[in-house]
């Protein structure tokens, strides 16, 4: 059945996840449409380090943040953690304890309800991107919510013309569908998967194609919605 379906992912994916949907007759060809940096001034790393020792409260909306500042940690420090679920969870887990994740959320919106649910009196810190979503932000200020963001990445659109037709195409970030866009245009009949509604509304900006979105922050989950929609077809042919 592999290659009954071919699909576009407009960022990495791994080599299981992959395998995963050939099981069931989808080709994935992979084509990151944008790039993440950490950034690695001075600055931003003597930042990073000053906060280790003291108790607050980080904010991640990204494995990228993750992964952005945890090279840059003196020592384990002892923060109270909110985080989005799914693979930035799972980053997070790899070097704090479970403990020091105070709450979960499938979405920035969702998390931002949770922090300000939780009335927290100590500082707040946001690690984020150059290019990070208004979802959070803006909630946490419409609350009164006080927080400090610090930029610890940089995402970086790298746009480039797809020459191959697919039958869908998978994006995982808002700034991944301005790069795709910026160079390529789709017939009617692709599917467009989203992860999460504000990739989705991104979308809808450009085209009026089908659009699916998950509501699960994982990229297994979103990979997942796609073999269940092609599955569902199937069955419905069949019958």
């Amino acid at each position: 059945m592999q290659g009954d379906i071919n699909i576009l992912c407009t960022r990495l994916l791994p080599q299981s996840i992959i395998a995963k949907a050939g099981d069931s007759g989808i080709k994935i060809d992979v084509v990151p449409f944008i790039k993440t940096e950490a950034v690695t001034d001075k600055v931003t790393i003597e930042q990073i380090q000053e906060l280790t020792s003291k108790k607050i409260t980080v904010v991640f909306t990204s494995v990228n943040a993750v992964e952005a500042v945890i090279p840059n940690l003196l020592s384990k420090p002892d923060w109270d953690i909110y985080c989005m679920g799914g693979i930035t969870r799972e980053k997070v887990l790899s070097f704090f304890t479970e403990n020091s994740i105070k709450k979960t959320a499938r979405n920035a919106a969702n998390l931002a309800e949770k922090i300000i649910a939780a009335n927290i009196q100590q500082q707040i810190i946001f690690f984020c991107s150059n290019h990070r979503l208004d979802n959070l932000p803006v909630l946490l200020r419409a609350y009164g919510t006080h927080f400090q963001e610090v930029v610890v990445y940089n995402t970086i659109e790298t746009p480039h013309l797809v020459e191959d037709n697919y039958d869908a195409v998978i994006f995982f970030s808002p700034s991944a569908v301005h790069s795709f866009f910026a160079a390529n245009t789709i017939a009617t009949d692709v599917i467009l998967f989203a992860i999460g509604k504000t990739t989705a509304a991104t979308i809808e900006t450009y085209v009026s194609n089908e659009v699916i979105a998950s509501e699960w922050p994982g990229q297994e989950q979103l990979i997942d919605q796609v073999i269940n929609y092609y599955s569902d077809i199937k069955h419905e042919n069949k019958s």
